[in-house]
């Protein structure tokens, strides 16, 4: 039986045993070392701990089968750059029986997953959200594949408009369609395609006993795309107070800041209406953002000026 409730139709059946035989079967050295599965909110791999100091990542879905090589291929390119500690891969394993894709072997890395709109010192972890996001859009994007979610909030517009229509019991529909309206009405990224994370969640982020930002994990939504697609940390992570300073911080402009409370709302949304019923942790967090996003969205509304689109970053409450 898998260690993990199942979530999507084409996923796997993963347990400790099979992840024991994977091991024993390709790394036989490391045969010996227990596994435990690691409990988090991600919906596309399954964790497990191997020994004190590594763990193995096992695709759950096809879908998440190319991030095995997307990152054994940049992490090593990406972790000099970046100002906290990333996943570093230590061995990739091939098809066995019970899981036909690679999987792949990477070091623990300590830490806690913040709680959303509840950390330690949101002062400070905004700015080492800022400090990360700054330094993965200087990455020179030479060769750099597209990220996960590359594509334009326009190209959402469907998608994000059907999540609002399943879920009438579940959130305030007008309030959500006018958000969404103002969001995919904003200017576009004018600018080249820069380095993103793509999914700077909070089971993506590791603090230390301090609330400091001690590492980012899960790069499988990495590549190149719009700078405000990583704003999306200011409303997944950060209490209302603390994301002026981020904002000021990453010199987001009043679009590119629309635009990210914009891919916030649309990841949350979606992730709402699909997981609902299978994974109680995300949409926990995925209606908090709702909530944030909404309550920004209106108070934004109430001090709203022709020009707010064009405001220097910080020149507006938001």
């Amino acid at each position: 039986m898998s260690s993990f409730p199942a979530m999507h139709a084409d996923e796997i059946d993963i347990d400790d045993a099979l992840v024991r035989r994977m091991v024993a079967a390709q790394f036989p050295h490391w045969a010996g070392l227990p596994v435990a599965s690691v409990t988090t909110a991600g919906t596309s791999n399954a964790m497990y701990r191997l020994g004190a100091d590594l763990v193995v990542r096992v695709p759950r879905i096809p879908g998440a089968v190319e991030d095995i090589d997307k990152e054994w291929d940049w992490l090593r390119r990406l972790a000099p750059e970046l100002p906290v500690a990333v996943p570093a891969p230590v061995a990739r394993g091939g098809p066995v029986d019970g899981c036909p894709w690679p999987w792949s072997v990477l070091r623990w890395l300590d830490g806690a997953n913040p709680v959303a709109g509840a950390v330690a010192e949101p002062a400070l972890l905004a700015a080492d959200l800022a400090a990360f996001v700054t330094a993965m859009r200087r990455v020179d994007p030479t060769g750099g594949p597209a990220s996960y979610r590359s594509e334009s909030l326009p190209e959402r517009d469907g998608a994000v408009r059907r999540a609002i229509a399943e879920l009438p019991d579940v959130i305030d529909v007008a309030a959500a369609t006018s958000a969404w309206d103002e969001a995919v009405h904003a200017p576009g990224h004018a600018g080249p395609a820069v380095w993103i994370h793509a999914d700077l969640q909070p089971g993506n982020l590791l603090v230390d006993g301090c609330g400091r930002l001690s590492a980012v994990i899960d790069f499988g939504c990495a590549g190149l795309g719009d700078p405000a697609v990583d704003l999306i940390a200011a409303w997944y992570v950060l209490p209302g107070p603390a994301r002026a300073a981020f904002r000021t911080a990453v010199a987001a402009d009043g679009a590119t800041w629309a635009r990210g409370r914009g891919w916030a709302l649309s990841v949350a949304l979606m992730e709402l209406a699909y997981y609902r019923r299978t994974n109680p942790r995300m949409t926990g967090i995925a209606r908090y953002v709702i909530g944030e996003v909404l309550a920004d969205h209106a108070s934004a509304a109430d001090h709203h000026s022709p020009a707010d689109h064009d405001s220097p970053a910080g020149s507006r409450h938001a």
